[in-house]
């Protein structure tokens, strides 16, 4: 029963991170690049499993597969956002030149080279339009993601 707690929590913050995510896209105006994007699936993949998992309540072998997944999409995640984080470490002569949004690379390239592409970044990965106490946005889901993938590991391998 606590375990579903756990989970349900893991859940909620990913609806909250998610709800920021959009309110600063629609009511603040600030359109995200393909990384951002790509750091979005991966809360969204963190909080679906933990909302899976606190509406299943599993024994400890399941606690163990949730909490070990969830870990595993949020280290994804802290990837790209780290990724996220050295574009915007880079100096100005450095950072690639913008390319083309993610909705076009995925209609015309292949899978795997639009995921490349993404990857590789853009001038429009590397501006940082929102700070909070020195921070830029990746660097508070890197955050996020991190707490999330200890929070899962603690939730699904605790006795």
């Amino acid at each position: 029963m606590i375990a579903r707690r756990h989970f349900a929590l893991i859940s909620l913050t990913c609806a909250g991170l998610l709800g920021y995510a959009y309110y600063s896209q629609y009511a603040l105006g600030y359109e995200p690049c393909p990384l951002c994007i790509f750091q979005r699936i991966g809360v969204f993949l963190v909080g679906l499993v933990g909302l899976v998992a606190a509406i299943h309540g599993p024994g400890r072998i399941g606690r163990r597969v949730y909490g070990g997944v969830a870990s595993m999409f949020a280290t994804a995640g802290a990837v790209v956002a780290g990724r996220h984080l050295w574009l915007q470490s880079l100096p100005p002569d450095q950072v690639p030149d913008c390319g083309p949004g993610l909705d076009y690379m995925l209609e015309v390239f292949p899978l795997l080279d639009a995921f490349r592409m993404v990857f590789e970044g853009s001038g429009e990965c590397a501006e940082v339009d929102w700070a909070l106490l020195g921070l830029s946005m990746p660097g508070w889901v890197l955050i996020a993601f991190v707490g999330l993938g200890v929070y899962s590991l603690w939730a699904g391998f605790k006795k």
